[in-house]
């Protein structure tokens, strides 16, 4: 049940007219007054011509007062609405609500206390929403400070006793929900989301891997949206707004949003606080991994070097200092907006979903503390520039393996949240994994289906000695990992990586080293990805000779060198913690 508690207003019987009108809206079914302060108050429901004796016995109290004392905006305005999977309630439920939120909120305390007058209005099976006037009865302004935080607590109470859907509480961190208004403004120009959320969005996106104002900018103006700054008389920029072209108020003026009002971490300070440990120059260990075979700057380089870095990034997360783990989890956000950004159409909305659900779990109170996140910021600006992927060959089999990773990053998010008793930020990045295990089958289906096969025709002797070889490699795992489906694929996996000459044994234990993968839905799809990451192998094996699986043991050659350092398998470039 979310009770959302608007900006005061200025123009009571306008906001009735709103709720009473049928003519609009395809919610506003059957609009009827329900309760109110005297539980006497005339219905305009059941009298068309009643919304003035309404308004007027609603503003009695402030209107009694002499007119510099009155306040410019005096109406107070929220809606309670239940969550989609519970019953309806009677009206009678609804009226008990209406009356447990304002004495909550402070509008009408009850127990003798001076109170405002509201009215309840219900037009909808799922909602309720309340108007009350900002003057008590003695002619005082209520004590309302912080009546949302209030509300959400009496609605979590509320949840309780009636076996409602309980919401995980909030934190005030969460980015301000779209009005009525602008939810009935949405409808009526057939936009599947308001103007509110798309902007944010948007500028999410915009600010993705980003490294100063002017790229930031550039890249809003790109996306078609209209920016206004705000410049201090030394010419400083201090803030900016956003606007869609095609959002106009009344006037035919487009309607403007500051950053901070899309979300609190999208104000202008905070978005600069993104870069300001970011090293300008490219990190060493991704100008190494950039000469892999897919090629420089490719989009598949690019989920290669992002499986990287969120390897890196769940250790961080599970062992971290809290303001680090912070700004890991923020970063986590950036990868995830670059990677729905330029997927395939097979994927992008199972991983914009992804995206849009972790934006949640992206800010808690523990401040970020930037500059460690430099490797995941990378990362998402490596996706961007590295620009759209295919859904096949290398960029679909990469993407598979950079979101495979990333289910791991995000439950770990998940659980650091929960530990830290951040309930709706633990909520969202449990929707978000939801999201990307949905998008990692799509994307792994045919890269596995083709090793797979490969496994299959494996001679007899070949897969006997991998069977061996994982036995011994990992003992505690071997026998789930043999009863997967993906046993065969990853036995393809060990024997391309003996054939490239590296040692199997030390390449498995290096890819369960420190990562937990009791949250794995295939533990061998897991070590299918991060093998092949580790030996520089093709993530795409259509390509792959068939004549690899009569290769000897790896035991019986000395160890390789990587294809893209030079360096023994297992030896770490500098400054990296893999």
């Amino acid at each position: 049940m979310i009770p959302s508690v608007n900006r005061a207003g200025a123009d009571t019987r306008g906001l009735l007219y709103y709720l009473y009108d049928t003519g609009k809206h395809e919610d506003h079914i059957d609009p009827r007054l329900i309760a109110s302060f005297d539980g006497m108050s005339p219905d305009p429901g059941r009298d068309p011509n009643g919304l003035t004796d309404l308004q007027r016995l609603l503003d009695q109290p402030m209107m009694a007062l002499a007119q510099h004392a009155r306040p410019a905006k005096h109406v107070w305005h929220t809606s309670v609405r239940a969550d989609p999977g519970d019953r309806i309630l009677s009206d009678a439920e609804w009226a008990g609500i209406a009356r447990r939120i304002v004495a909550a909120t402070g509008i009408d305390p009850g127990d003798g206390e001076p109170g405002c007058r509201w009215a309840a209005v219900r037009h909808a099976d799922d909602h309720i929403h309340i108007v009350a006037t900002l003057v008590t009865e003695d002619g005082h302004r209520p004590d309302d400070f912080r009546s949302g935080t209030r509300a959400q607590a009496e609605a979590r109470l509320i949840e309780k006793e009636l076996g409602l859907h309980q919401v995980a509480p909030g934190d005030g961190t969460a980015a301000q929900r779209p009005t009525s208004a602008e939810r009935h403004k949405a409808e009526r120009q057939g936009r599947e989301r308001t103007a509110r959320e798309e902007l944010r969005e948007t500028v999410r996106r915009a600010v993705t891997g980003v490294r100063s104002d002017d790229e930031f900018f550039d890249r809003l103006t790109a996306a078609g949206l209209l920016i206004r700054k705000r410049e201090a008389p030394s010419g400083d920029l201090l803030g900016y707004k956003v606007a869609l072209p095609d959002d106009l108020n009344k006037d035919g003026q487009p309607v403007f949003y500051p950053g901070a009002r899309l979300a609190p971490d999208l104000s202008l300070p905070r978005i600069r606080e993104r870069w300001s440990g970011d090293a300008q120059d490219t990190p060493p260990t991704t100008r190494r991994e950039e000469m892999i075979r897919t090629g420089p700057g490719s989009a598949a380089a690019a989920r290669r070097r992002t499986a990287s870095a969120g390897w890196q990034a769940v250790l961080v997360i599970e062992h971290g200092e809290d303001a680090v783990v912070a700004a890991h989890i923020a970063a986590t956000g950036e990868v995830l907006d670059a990677l729905a950004k330029t997927s395939a159409a097979h994927t992008r909305r199972e991983l914009r979903d992804a995206a849009t659900a972790f934006e949640r779990a992206s800010r808690s109170h523990i401040r970020a503390v930037r500059g460690h996140d430099r490797a995941l910021r990378q990362a998402a600006r490596d996706l961007i520039r590295g620009g759209p992927a295919l859904g096949r060959g290398e960029d679909g089999a990469t993407t598979a393996m950079a979101i495979d990773m990333l289910v791991f990053l995000i439950t770990a998010a998940a659980h650091w949240h929960a530990r830290k008793g951040h309930a709706q930020q633990a909520e969202a990045a449990t929707r978000a994994a939801t999201h990307l295990r949905t998008a990692y089958q799509a994307a792994a289906a045919h890269p596995l289906s083709v090793l797979h096969q490969r496994g299959r025709r494996l001679s007899q002797p070949v897969l006997q000695r991998q069977t061996i070889l994982l036995r011994k490699a990992l003992p505690g795992l071997a026998e789930k990992i043999l009863a997967e489906p993906g046993w065969h694929a990853l036995a393809a996996t060990i024997t391309d990586a003996e054939a490239a000459g590296h040692d199997p044994a030390a390449l498995l234990s290096h890819a369960v080293e420190r990562r937990e993968l009791d949250t794995a839905d295939s533990v061998s799809d897991v070590l299918i990805w991060r093998l092949r990451r580790l030996a520089d192998l093709p993530a795409d094996a259509t390509g792959m000779p068939e004549n690899s699986t009569a290769k000897s043991p790896t035991a019986a050659r000395p160890p390789a060198r990587t294809a893209a350092s030079g360096r023994r398998f297992g030896e770490e470039a500098p400054g990296n913690t893999r």
